[in-house]
């Protein structure tokens, strides 16, 4: 059988060039390009007023995203907040708006104590005792040396539970503070005992350690600003300037 010959040099020249246009528009090209640079991006005339309006009618729009729903003030409706010490603690861990309830830790101690100690949160080891760990044990022996029995003193934290990195600055304008200055008015200690110069803010505080006056209600709150846990444990000298505040702060002389 004979084989039929390719189309050669003889095949008409048009044929040719009808097919190649035809294959390439078949794969989609249908344009043709050169070397000359092409400017992309129209430039518009300030001047021009009517091209500007039509490139901006024609131009590509972002999607408008809606703006997110304000966070709900911490601790809710002051109405319903609890009106005695007793009822704090289960309010404390129960409230929907102080976050997550897993893992909360609730304060412990009297009311009325000869002194309250509030530190910026519970220990990540906590369970079920608020500064069951290291920190507590600190605060035991700090509690033993000033001669302050047991049931004589309190323990709270700024945050319901341990958190690594806690916003303090969000956490101070979404209401923490008031909740705090709450539970100091119901625990109405004679002295209040801060370690954690982050927590002064809350409390409408200039952060520095030392003795201030909290005003509040009626009354001025003495007490006594100082290093977090974390780095009165780390550093002794810390530890021994504490100790030298205290007391001077308690010389009754």
């Amino acid at each position: 059988m004979e084989s039929r010959p390719s189309p050669g040099p003889s095949a008409d020249l048009a044929e040719q060039f009808a097919a190649a246009i035809a294959w390439w528009r078949q794969a989609g090209v249908d344009c043709d390009f050169t070397d000359s640079p092409v400017r992309w991006l129209q430039e518009v005339d300030p001047d021009d007023t009517a091209t500007h309006a039509e490139v901006l009618k024609t131009a590509p729009r972002r999607a408008e995203q809606p703006a997110p729903p304000p966070l709900p003030r911490m601790g809710g409706e002051r109405a319903n907040w609890p009106t005695s010490f007793a009822e704090f603690a289960p309010w404390w861990l129960a409230e929907p708006s102080l976050g997550p309830p897993a893992r909360r830790i609730a304060p412990r101690g009297v009311a009325s104590a000869a002194l309250m100690v509030l530190v910026p949160m519970p220990e990540a080891e906590d369970h079920d005792n608020l500064l069951s760990g290291r920190h507590g044990t600190l605060i035991a022996n700090m509690q033993r040396a000033m001669g302050i029995a047991p049931d004589a003193i309190c323990v709270a934290a700024a945050l319901p539970a341990h958190l690594p990195h806690p916003g303090w600055d969000s956490l101070r304008t979404g209401g923490l503070g008031d909740v705090l200055l709450h539970l100091l008015a119901l625990a109405a200690p004679q002295r209040l005992l801060v370690l954690g110069m982050d927590i002064l803010p809350l409390l409408g505080l200039e952060k520095r350690r030392g003795v201030q006056q909290l005003p509040l209600n009626d009354r001025a709150l003495p007490l006594l600003a100082s290093h977090a846990p974390d780095n009165l444990l780390a550093k002794g000298i810390a530890r021994a300037q504490l100790w030298q505040r205290w007391l001077e702060w308690t010389d009754t002389r």
